[in-house]
């Protein structure tokens, strides 16, 4: 009986394998390589409807595989509804949200997008930016990827076109996030919190409130980012 159920299994599985295969391609390489939020309710639902009519041999199999190549055709229907129709991909795919616009992190944009500031910041590193003054734009795209454009002094064509002489400016450190001072990164920069408060009246603040940002590099440059006002709009991507 057992070797009845494990050969039972591994038919299923082998099956279920070629199955899965089937329907990816009839899904397309675009809808596995970027998955959407539709996309991926229907990844997990089909991925646990094969594991179950897998390892289940008293599941129906045949239902199991039709129930399979229903949720794939109801993804590639909804794929080409979303391909013609601008306000169903609206709102089955959702739009791109503005993070940060012309070098100002857009508090709104990380907040609907369920990301904090730190988040950001380490995404734009993975992405070659250490320093957070050096991008123009960022855009959390529809599949949960975010798209850093650099500004125009920090492309590296440009610095070439004009035979400029680049200095490393090594690592920035983060000496404000969210009104907070980071003790650690000032000390490391070897500066105290009496030059930081220095430095923040000559740019025209008496206190950390309002201040969503504050970076420091190794020429003492400090970049302050202000938190938004709610009146602000920004960019609105379709």
């Amino acid at each position: 009986m057992f070797n009845d159920e494990l050969l039972g299994i591994i038919y299923r599985t082998f099956l279920v394998l070629i199955i899965l295969f089937l329907i990816a391609k009839l899904m397309g390489k675009k809808q596995i390589s970027q998955l959407n939020i539709f996309d991926y309710i229907i990844g997990i639902t089909i991925g646990s409807i094969a594991a179950d009519i897998s390892l289940d041999i008293e599941k129906d199999l045949i239902a199991g595989i039709v129930s399979l190549f229903i949720y794939g055709i109801v993804s590639l229907v909804i794929t080409h509804i979303t391909m013609v129709s601008i306000k169903l991909r609206r709102f089955i795919i959702g739009v791109p949200t503005v993070l940060v616009e012309h070098g100002k992190i857009i508090e709104k944009g990380l907040k609907k997008s369920k990301i904090d500031l730190n988040e950001l910041l380490g995404q734009a590193r993975q992405g070659g930016y250490f320093n957070i003054d050096e991008i123009d734009y960022a855009i959390m795209e529809c599949n949960g990827k975010i798209s850093f454009l650099p500004k125009e002094e920090e492309k590296p064509a440009t610095k070439k076109d004009v035979n400029t002489k680049i200095v490393p400016t090594g690592l920035v450190a983060n000496v404000i996030i969210d009104e907070k001072i980071m003790n650690n990164n000032l000390k490391a920069m070897h500066k105290d919190k009496k030059w930081l408060d220095h430095e923040l009246k000559i740019q025209g603040f008496n206190s950390y409130n309002n201040i969503l940002l504050a970076t420091l590099d190794n020429e003492e440059k400090l970049t302050i980012y202000r938190k938004n006002i709610t009146s602000e709009k920004s960019t609105v991507l379709e």
